[in-house]
This record gives C-alpha cells, sequence and structure tokens, in this order.
C-alpha cells in the first residue's frame, strides 16, 4: 500500500502540533494534505536519511541542492506557510526535545526512521564538496574559489538579496507569510542595527565589511 506521504504528514503534524499547510507527494506516488497548496515533491527516502542525520537548515539544504525533495507549485508561497507555521510555535532545540517525550512522537520518529531505509548518513550533495588539489590556499586557487562564489551577475544577487544588495542577513519582525517582502526585511535589518549601534542624524558609520 503506497502511503508514504500520509506518513510523513502524521509525523510533521505529531512534531508541529498544527496542520501541515503544505501537500506531500512521496517518492510511492502517494500524496497528502490540503488539496491546492503548494506540493512537497519528496522523490526519495535519502531525503529523510538527510534530514534525520542533519535535522534543520542544514539537512533540508542538501536535500534540495541534490534533487532529493523540490516544491510543485510557488517557492515562497511554500516556504512563507512553513516559516509562519514554525513562527507561531516558537519552536527552538529545547521544544524539540520536550515534543520527543511524547511517546506518539517517538513511535513515529521510529516509524520515520524505519521508511527512510538503511541506517546510514548519505554523503554530502557533490555540488557542496570541492576537493582543491595540492595546497589548500595560494593565490591561484583563492583567485578562483573567490571568482566561484562572487563572479554570477547581479540578476542572482538581486535575487537572493533583494534590491539593495546588501550581504548577509535580513530581519522580519513579522512572519513573511503576512505579505513581508525581502526588501522590507533588508530594510527593517539596516533599521534595527542602526538602532543597536544608537547612529542618530549626522554621525556615520563605516562597514569594512569584516564578516
Amino acid at each position: 500500500m503506497a502511503d508514504a506521504a500520509l506518513r510523513l504528514q502524521n509525523l510533521f503534524e505529531q512534531l508541529l502540533g498544527a496542520p501541515l499547510p503544505v501537500r506531500i507527494r512521496a517518492w510511492d506516488g502517494s500524496q497528502a494534505g490540503p488539496p491546492g497548496a503548494p506540493t512537497l515533491v519528496v522523490r526519495n527516502r535519502r531525503a529523510l536519511r538527510r534530514l534525520l542525520f542533519k535535522p534543520g537548515e542544514l539537512g533540508l539544504a542538501r536535500a534540495w541542492v541534490a534533487g532529493d525533495i523540490d516544491i510543485d507549485g510557488d517557492l515562497y508561497t511554500a516556504l512563507g506557510l512553513m516559516a509562519g507555521l514554525i513562527w507561531e510555535r516558537g519552536e527552538d532545540a529545547r521544544g524539540l526535545v520536550e515534543a520527543l517525550r511524547d511517546p506518539e512522537v517517538r513511535a513515529a520518529v521510529r516509524g520515520l526512521v524505519k521508511l527512510a531505509g538503511p541506517p546510514l548518513p548519505p554523503a554530502p550533495p557533490p555540488e557542496e564538496v570541492r576537493r582543491a588539489r595540492g595546497h589548500l590556499h595560494t593565490k591561484r586557487t583563492d583567485k578562483r574559489a573567490i571568482s566561484h562564489h562572487y563572479d554570477v551577475g547581479n540578476d542572482f544577487y538581486e535575487l537572493v538579496l533583494g534590491p539593495s544588495m546588501v550581504y548577509s542577513c535580513a530581519y522580519w519582525p513579522a512572519p513573511p507569510a503576512e505579505g513581508g517582502t525581502l526588501e522590507d526585511a533588508q530594510r527593517d535589518k539596516l533599521e534595527l542595527v542602526s538602532r543597536k549601534l544608537d547612529l542618530s542624524p549626522g554621525r556615520r558609520l563605516l562597514d569594512v565589511g569584516c564578516g
């Protein structure tokens, strides 16, 4: 019986304590979740192992880069729905530990482990592993590494940084699902930093890009 999607939905809802706002389509063809919502496509069991061995953003990012998961529908809508749910729950590591004390949640996790296949950590996707030959740092290898990271064009960086093209992070005072844009979050970040530094009219800030 093809029921992987329903089992995944039940697990996520137990962990989050709320109905899952996106639909799931699993590798066995099964589907579950609200009709018409963006669909999280779980293409293989390896995606589950990535999340089990590296819970959180790293496991999710590796599954995405490796093509183990995908979104069928609007990506930003799906991310906004999930971010809004997590934001509302206010979850942190201690909260997850508390959730795992629930016998039903532990049973669901054991079911996920069984569903994920061989209990071996999957290797990082090839796109993540860039092995340099010879010395790790030389002028030539460092130049190539810098070019690989930065020389991808302004169109890409505007997509991920917003029109301001300000590097590092962004700040959402409210969940993105409520309509906040990346441009708003970049502006709010600069406003937050300015308040923390107690900047006032007539004062200047020099950012030397120290990380």
